[in-house]
């Protein structure tokens, strides 16, 4: 297959923890022909197709390809051309653009849309990335999350809080526990907060009652092609952080599902992967889901060294599958 990347620039891969890496390390062992953009050079204009504008042709070294997970390379790969190549042209268009869901990267979601119109194939869907901002989306599934609030008001915050106690406030386009906050009993600079996050009413904010099984890990549970990785990645927090997130120094630890893993995650990966979304990543903290994460999600290659379950080739196998399933 031709396989092109829609993805951040390849100088700021981390090879030993890059779930992006881990796809591309996979597909190079099995022969697919790798290419990469980055979202600034989708273009359309009338009379044709949606391009990736000076798309490179990407070549992995010899070291690279035979890499194992959590492998820290210097140099891992090379250009070994350089065109436009129309999105419609080449098997797959995976798009592995990390967040913040920003304008940019709706309007990179219409791009794609728009190739989908005109026989590309992209994973995960575009109009499914546009339909589930990841801290939204899991206000479809009340079931299997925490009660939350979502509000621009400070006075709906502040009711909440006196009703749950210990809440976590956090912006709706965050990522790595971003703008993340905790407020206990005595409500210290909740006020503060709040004005930090909600900038005077002008932006909406998400409220979460605080889910003390965090100290166990908050859990990364990866969806392939509708089915649950058998093994989730608890972020523990460390120290005196109540993030979790790897980005805010949380310790990764590999560890199978549990009961209410495997609970939530057999309910939603059906849902999902008719809606075209091959690869999800649910965060789990206890038996509560907290977010939704569609865009990047990671953790491949922390799953894969620890456990050796090897989640790059489970990756490709459902995108060799859906692409063969679509022709």
């Amino acid at each position: 297959m031709k396989l092109l990347f829609v993805a951040d620039p390849l100088s700021a891969f981390n090879t030993y923890k890059d779930s992006t890496f881990a796809m591309m390390r996979e597909a190079a062992r099995r022969g697919h022909e790798l290419w990469v953009c980055e979202v600034p050079d989708l273009v359309w204009v009338s009379g044709s197709r949606v391009t990736a504008h000076a798309a490179r042709q990407l070549t992995l070294t010899p070291e690279a390809v035979a890499s194992r997970a959590g492998t820290k390379l210097a140099v891992w790969h090379e250009i070994t051309a350089a065109r436009d190549l129309a999105l419609a042209d080449v098997d797959a268009v995976l798009m592995r653009k990390d967040p913040p869901f920003d304008s940019e990267f709706f309007y990179a979601t219409h791009l794609l849309e728009q190739a989908e119109r005109e026989g590309a194939r992209v994973f995960n869907k575009a109009a499914s990335l546009r339909d589930h901002p990841e801290k939204l989306a899991i206000l479809e599934f009340p079931q299997f999350i925490a009660p939350t609030l979502v509000t621009r008001s400070a006075a709906a915050i502040r009711a909440f809080h006196a009703e749950h106690q210990d809440i976590i406030l956090k912006p709706l386009d965050g990522m790595g526990g971003m703008g993340i906050f905790r407020v206990k009993a005595d409500a210290l600079n909740l006020g503060s907060i709040i004005e930090t996050l909600n900038k005077n009413g002008a932006q909406s904010v998400m409220v979460q009652r605080f889910v003390p099984e965090i100290v166990q890990g908050d859990k990364r549970i990866l969806l392939i092609g509708g089915k649950p990785v058998p093994y989730s990645l608890a972020r523990i927090p460390q120290g005196t952080e109540v993030r979790g997130n790897l980005a805010a120094g949380g310790k990764g630890v590999a560890q199978p599902l549990t009961d209410d893993d495997r609970r939530i995650a057999e309910a939603l990966a059906p849902v999902l992967a008719a809606r075209g979304l091959l690869l999800v990543g649910l965060d789990v903290i206890g038996d509560r889901m907290t977010e939704l994460n569609v865009t990047s999600p990671t953790c491949f290659q922390e799953i894969m060294e620890q456990t050796g379950f090897d989640v790059g080739a489970t990756f490709i196998d459902a995108l060799e599958a859906a692409v063969s399933g679509a022709r």
